[in-house]
């Protein structure tokens, strides 16, 4: 039966074949596509000039030195990405028990912000609000006497945003998961003149596995020990909850809502993107990434196709646009002639 309750006519009046048999009638039915306007490309920063540092458990991705990142954000503008998310490896001798790296205005990420910003000036910056690349313990937040504290650590996490649009950031992205943060972080955004600065929020972010290659990335993996963080991100068995999380944090100023990780949250993709008139997007996270490339390393499926379905499965959902540590590849794959 059709949408409309009308009866479609049976074989061989009809054959759904017809529109498969050549690549310009499957172009011109196809119902979701994947364009580099699509993708957001992250990119992990480290201290130094002229230096990359491979990250050992994400094959093909390396920590950038800051002038070197201002060449990746080019090529990715360049490709038609419209964004970058900046993520930073943090020194030790930095990292404290109350994370005050994370709002220190001549931070790596605020002089990388700066200098992106000034050399290409027409792509977006994301950065990361979460405490967990600059606390010694490993957590998105402050602890007392082993708790991750809610209302103290959102108190620090103002005080980053307000950091990060002060060295021009254009979306600033709490990804902690407190409650509340969301509000607070709008109104002192708007307090401080910062209206136009956009608030994406990852407000559907699971307590995954699949986060251990970023761990490692960003170094909390070795710091968070074997704590999880169970008690602020989402139980992996909840649906319904993710619209409670959306809908409270739209109410709170948000413009645009994460779910974090991709493929495993289809189904919360999809429900969000019916539910709410903001845009959702999706994180094609590190484990995705890894499983995808090493797969292909060892000759499973060709690369390229695998990521090309999987981030076809986003738009599927009804994901607006897609973090994917692929999108330099696959922007370089879909602008190339056919």
């Amino acid at each position: 039966m059709s949408r409309s309750g009308d009866s479609h006519a049976a074989y061989p009046a009809t054959r759904l074949r017809r529109t498969r048999q050549a690549p310009w009638i499957r172009r011109l039915v196809r119902e979701a596509t994947l364009q580099p306007a699509d993708l957001v490309l992250p990119l992990f920063l480290i201290e130094g000039n002229a230096h990359r540092e491979p990250v050992g458990t994400l094959p093909g991705i390396d920590r950038l030195s800051i002038d070197l990142a201002v060449k990746t954000a080019a090529q990715a503008a360049e490709l038609g990405i419209p964004a970058i998310a900046l993520f930073t490896a943090v020194e030790s001798v930095l990292k404290t028990e109350d994370g005050a790296e994370a709002y220190n205005p001549n931070s790596l990420v605020c002089r990388a912000i700066r200098t992106i910003k000034a050399a290409v000036p027409d792509i977006g910056v994301i950065c990361d609000v979460a405490l967990d690349p600059y606390t010694s313990h490993g957590h998105d937040g402050l602890l007392r006497a082993g708790k991750v504290i809610n209302d103290e650590t959102v108190a620090v996490l103002v005080k980053q945003a307000l950091t990060l649009a002060e060295a021009g950031c254009d979306i600033v992205a709490p990804s902690d998961m407190m409650d509340g943060r969301v509000g607070a972080i709008r109104a002192a955004l708007e307090a401080r003149g910062f209206i136009d600065t956009l608030i994406l929020s990852y407000a559907a972010k699971y307590a995954s596995c699949f986060y251990g290659p970023f761990r490692d990335a960003v170094g909390s993996s070795r710091a968070l020990g074997g704590a999880d963080k169970s008690t602020y991100q989402m139980d992996p068995a909840n649906a319904a909850e993710a619209l409670r999380e959306v809908d409270l944090d739209i109410i709170e100023g948000a413009d645009m809502v994460m779910v974090k990780p991709g493929l495993p949250y289809l189904d919360v993709i999809r429900d969000l993107s019916r539910s709410f008139d903001v845009p959702v997007f999706a994180y094609q996270v590190s484990g995705e990434y890894a499983m995808l490339s090493l797969g292909a390393e060892n000759g499973l499926f060709d690369r390229t196709t695998a990521f090309m379905e999987s981030l076809l499965a986003f738009k599927r959902a009804g994901a607006r646009g897609i973090f994917t540590y692929a999108a330099i590849d696959i922007a370089t794959a879909l602008t190339e002639p056919s």
